[in-house]
């Protein structure tokens, strides 16, 4: 599913109707932090899976 230039312009203008030119920033603040948190778990996770698979072949050794 891929979206067009007129397809994200109108998601904007709903987005802009709903919740108003002020609190626009504030939501996009919110939304990159929350993005920025997801990513930091995601590799926080990645990490341990791959900490478990060490431990898992030096244990087959």
């Amino acid at each position: 599913m891929n979206l067009g230039a007129q397809e994200l312009i109108l998601i904007g203008l709903i987005v802009l109707l709903l919740f108003g030119a002020k609190r626009l920033p504030e939501i996009g603040r919110s939304f990159g932090k929350a993005i920025g948190e997801f990513r930091k778990g995601l590799k926080e996770v990645e990490k341990n899976v791959e900490n478990e698979k060490e431990k898992d072949n030096k244990n087959e050794e």
